[in-house]
């Protein structure tokens, strides 16, 4: 274990090697984006379609001369398989100073007493697994070079119960407890976790995905309609997960902030 009392190693995203998990679509390819703008050149992209993964990452590296972007399909809620996707990007990058995941599932928001109970262990593992999988698997190495920043995104549902979202609520808490959590045990090695908790964000296959049911649809719009300064944008959503990887959040950690255009506050 690092010395609590040493001053740790600040990542600047300019000069920092970068891991996006869920980052060949919606949010995570726009926060892998904002970091190119910021001036970061090494960015490892993790997803579980390689076509469309592969064409994420040409995207990043024509963004900027000099970029360097590497994707590895994976499927993170295995634990093998985050463990496999940390080394390869490690391999072909070095290791991470900053990870961002940025995984959704596929369920959409359903009454619990309308909820398969075959379907409950599903939504929670495919949710909740995969940021803490690849956090396990990238940890060691931020300890050992006394720094590095994480930011898990759930959703407004860790926080504010939500009809039709029981169990992905759940999901959601799982991740923020986590989040908090882990951000009391890793601090003395100068590492700072935080939690991004959105709820709608358009243009995003997870608001076309609910908008597409009539429940949550009519569940959906009335929050849209609560956000008097608009619904997040997945720029809105990158913007501040860049920012809080950044110095001038050297002294935030342990915090779930919800960029909702003012569906909720808390």
């Amino acid at each position: 274990m690092n010395d609590s009392t040493s001053e740790p190693r600040v990542p600047v995203p300019a000069q920092s090697t970068v891991y996006v998990v869920g980052g060949t679509s919606g949010v995570g390819l726009e926060v892998a984006h904002r970091f190119v703008a910021a001036g970061t050149q090494r960015i490892g992209l993790v997803g579980r379609n390689t076509e469309r993964g592969e064409k994420a990452a040409e995207q990043i590296r024509s963004l900027a001369p000099g970029v360097w972007c590497l994707f590895v399909a994976a499927d993170v809620n295995d634990p093998t398989q985050a463990r496999r996707a940390a080394e390869e990007l490690n391999s072909g990058l070095g290791a991470a100073d900053i990870l961002v995941n940025s995984t959704t599932s596929a369920f959409t928001p359903r009454l619990f007493h309308d909820t398969p109970p075959e379907d409950v262990p599903a939504i929670l593992m495919q949710q909740a697994l995969g940021p803490i999988n690849m956090c396990r698997a990238v940890l060691p190495d931020m300890r050992s070079q006394h720094g590095g920043v994480i930011v898990n995104v759930a959703s407004d549902a860790a926080k504010c119960p939500t009809p039709g979202e029981a169990v992905i609520g759940a999901a959601m808490a799982a991740i923020v407890m986590f989040t908090k959590t882990l951000a009391m045990e890793a601090k003395r090695d100068g590492v700072r976790v935080n939690a991004v908790t959105p709820s709608l964000i358009r243009d995003t296959g997870a608001y076309d995905r609910v908008m597409a049911e009539p429940f949550s649809a009519k569940l959906f719009d009335k929050a849209a309609r609560a956000a008097s300064l608009g619904v997040a944008e997945p720029i809105d959503v990158a913007e501040l997960i860049v920012f809080l990887c950044s110095p001038q959040a050297r002294r935030i950690t342990g915090q779930a902030v919800s960029p909702n255009g003012g569906i909720s506050a808390g």
